[in-house]
């Protein structure tokens, strides 16, 4: 433990030593990912992908080393009980920090397959991690927004084509298929501009998990809902990195995800999209109850 060392000190070290592990992990990663494009058949591809998962894990395990030095984060979870690592799963969760992405590795490396999200096409270009990103087949995206599929109309179903190409590599192994529904941070500000009907969430955004379920739902039976709530509010990087983390009230439920979602065809069914749409909101307002008493029961400590 470093709590002795004065929190820039420990930012710093962490910061060195989230880096360092980076690049030596980067090493084994790229040498499996040279095996995988130079041995392409299926049962190599397939113990490539083990592989390359298992090393995976081995950098977010380092990250919870260097967590756990700079900090002793007194962490309040349930609902882990029942999650398997060899089942695959369609993960959400509520949006409020980057930290978000390190709080998920951090309760759920191991417990099941490593998690993959959708990413803009962009970011395959951040210096190391968007070529890790490639190596571990994170899906990258490029949505087209309304008004430019109204002057291309020929670009229509491109998004789920898409999809579906990037989630045909998991048909043969368990896999993690997350998702921030929100599609962006919570803020006040956005929240206020969106007009949100939830006290402590952005709407959501139903589409994105609609095309993964049309693309592998039948591989994907039943849904982890991950709360998180930071009693002493939502933390920057920074504040993880120099040890000023100090609690993390996470909630993780599986619910199975309708069987008559399956198959069907978000853009072109609109009586499906309707009934879609209504069973987000509802998990969305069981969410924002959730928070509510989150909120009551772990309010912010008391300032001197």
């Amino acid at each position: 433990m470093l709590n002795f060392l004065p929190h820039a000190l420990r930012g710093s070290l962490a910061g060195l030593l989230l880096i360092v592990s980076t690049l030596c992990w980067c090493i084994p990663l790229f040498g499996m990912t040279l095996f995988k494009l130079l041995l392409p058949f299926a049962p190599a591809q397939a113990l490539c992908r083990r592989i390359m998962g298992l090393i995976a894990e081995g950098w977010i395990s380092c990250n919870k080393g260097w967590m756990n030095l700079v900090q002793r984060t007194r962490w309040n979870v349930e609902g882990l009980e029942g999650l398997e690592y060899d089942h695959s799963y369609l993960v959400t969760s509520n949006h409020q920090s980057w930290v978000d992405i390190l709080v998920l590795q951090y309760q759920l490396n191991r417990r099941i397959p490593l998690l993959r999200f959708f990413l803009k096409q962009q970011l395959i270009w951040v210096p190391v991690i968007g070529l890790c990103w490639w190596a571990l087949d994170f899906p990258f995206m490029k949505r087209y927004s309304k008004a430019y599929l109204a002057r291309h109309p020929e670009k229509q179903g491109q998004d789920l084509a898409t999809t579906r190409k990037a989630c045909a590599k998991f048909k043969r192994i368990p896999v993690a298929i997350f998702n921030f529904l929100e599609g962006t941070r919570f803020t006040r500000a956005k929240h206020d501009e969106q007009g949100s009907p939830f006290q402590h969430l952005l709407k959501p955004k139903a589409g994105g998990i609609a095309f993964v379920l049309d693309a592998m739902g039948e591989q994907l039976r039943t849904l982890v809902n991950v709360t998180i709530h930071y009693p002493d509010g939502s933390p920057t990087f920074w504040c993880l990195l120099s040890g000023r983390l100090k609690r993390v009230v996470v909630r993780f439920e599986e619910l199975e995800i309708p069987r008559q979602f399956i198959g069907k065809s978000y853009d072109q069914d609109a009586d499906y999209r309707a009934e879609f749409q209504r069973w987000v909101n509802q998990l969305w307002e069981r969410k924002d109850q959730l928070l509510a008493q989150l909120h009551r029961e772990y309010p912010a400590a008391a300032r001197a």
